[in-house]
């Protein structure tokens, strides 16, 4: 009797580790032997209950001598489903990945196409906006869709074929793109209290993961209130807003008489900084909501402000540097091959494609210590903010000195 029950606690526990099988296809007559990993996938996820193969993929694969019949879906397959999460995430920032690869000068023509296109570099995040498979953002998205024809958005999160909902709510969903140089949220959300709370006891999740505090109750717009470049308009600080001319500047939104340029339409298109108060308030207010879910407003405000002011604090280093750069350009000691046209002045968005040191070591400054030093501050990672953010803003500064001098010195 007792190896009775235990073979029924088996076949139990057997029956519910299985993958479903509610609905099956013709599909799965040939993909259970040539790619049985997917159909598992499938078969497993609350999808297979209701649809098939064909619902994705369309009917025109049926056999070994059509399969570049096979429809590979976009964002605009799932919206015939699930219409308002992917209208929040059409509405969101996320959305709108795909710009800044596409909209950069000459950033992603001088790359390699597997680089961009072939998503082992950039676009092995920024694959997403591509809409449908007529697309056209900035003339390379269809590019990138002919090339590397796999890429689609809901996919990132909610990863095929499972497409499964509690995989994408917890935060590993989020570390294969907000990792490393640029954007190491993972690593400082980790290490955080919050990260840690929520670690070490899953199942209480004390502490808040990314989709609690990004997409609460379920939003798919991810939305923040600095942007991915920590910049607002308009400035109430005066001598904060001084900093922020010299880094519009670099970014080329402004001229050399402070005046917008045409490449504000690039920033507005892919909503990288708020560019009015109330776009800005609007998702401030919405974070401070958020956060009273367990701290007292007094609390959450005065923490939001002190990141806001680690941003200031790292500007007025940054603007330092940028007008050093300038200014060796404006005395013809180093030559300008920026896409600034006759503005001598570096430019920040052609990223690493720059030809001396000095503005290697800019770039350094803009796209890894600047950014660990306010991201890190709103995720509560002071040794980040510090160590990697901050710290290391102050010993480039002081290396771009040195180079300056040099320099000059060559050049006399």
């Amino acid at each position: 009797m007792k190896y009775f029950g235990l073979a029924v606690v088996s076949l139990t526990v057997l029956m519910f580790s299985m993958p479903a099988r509610a609905v099956t296809s013709k599909c799965e007559e040939c993909h259970a032997k040539l790619t049985p990993g997917i159909v598992k996938d499938f078969n497993r996820g609350v999808m297979s209950e209701t649809l098939t193969c064909a619902n994705c993929h369309g009917e025109g694969h049926m056999s070994a001598d059509d399969v570049a019949k096979v429809k590979l879906p976009t964002i605009a397959t799932c919206q015939e489903c699930h219409e308002d999460q992917a209208g929040q995430y059409l509405d969101g920032k996320h959305a709108k990945g795909l710009l800044p690869i596409t909209a950069f000068p000459g950033f992603a023509h001088k790359q390699p196409k597997a680089f961009i296109a072939g998503q082992k570099g950039c676009n092995g995040c920024h694959n997403l906006g591509i809409v449908d498979e007529k697309t056209k953002n900035e003339g390379l998205a269809g590019e990138f869709r002919a090339h590397y024809k796999y890429g689609m958005d809901c996919q990132n999160c909610h990863t095929r074929h499972a497409f499964s909902k509690a995989e994408a709510l917890e935060p590993e969903a989020c570390m294969q793109c907000h990792t490393g140089f640029d954007h190491a949220q993972w690593e400082m959300w980790t290490r955080s209290k919050h990260g840690s709370a929520y670690m070490t006891d899953r199942d209480a999740h004390r502490g808040p993961t990314c989709q609690d505090c990004h997409m609460a109750g379920g939003n798919h717009k991810v939305m923040t209130a600095w942007g991915f470049l920590a910049v607002r308009l308009p400035e109430a600080d005066a001598e904060w807003m001084g900093y922020r001319v010299s880094i519009l500047k670099a970014l080329g939104v402004l001229d050399k008489d402070g005046k917008p340029t045409a490449r504000l339409d690039v920033v507005k298109a892919a909503d990288m900084a708020r560019l009015t108060k109330e776009a800005f308030d609007t998702e401030r207010n919405a974070m401070v909501t958020t956060c009273k879910e367990c701290h007292s407003e007094t609390y959450v405000k005065k923490n939001l402000e002190n990141a806001d002011q680690m941003i200031k604090s790292a500007d007025k280093i940054f603007a330092e540097a940028i007008e050093l750069v300038a200014k060796l350009y404006q005395d013809g000691v180093i030559k300008s091959t920026t896409n600034q046209g006759t503005f001598p002045y570096p430019d920040l968005l052609t990223f690493y494609e720059v030809d001396n040191g000095i503005e290697e070591i800019l770039y350094e400054m803009f796209m890894d210590y600047r950014m660990k030093t306010y991201q890190a501050s709103f995720h509560l990672m002071p040794d980040y903010t510090t160590w990697y953010g901050y710290a290391k803003m102050k010993e480039a500064l002081v290396e771009m000195k040195d180079l300056d001098k040099h320099l000059r010195m060559a050049a006399k």
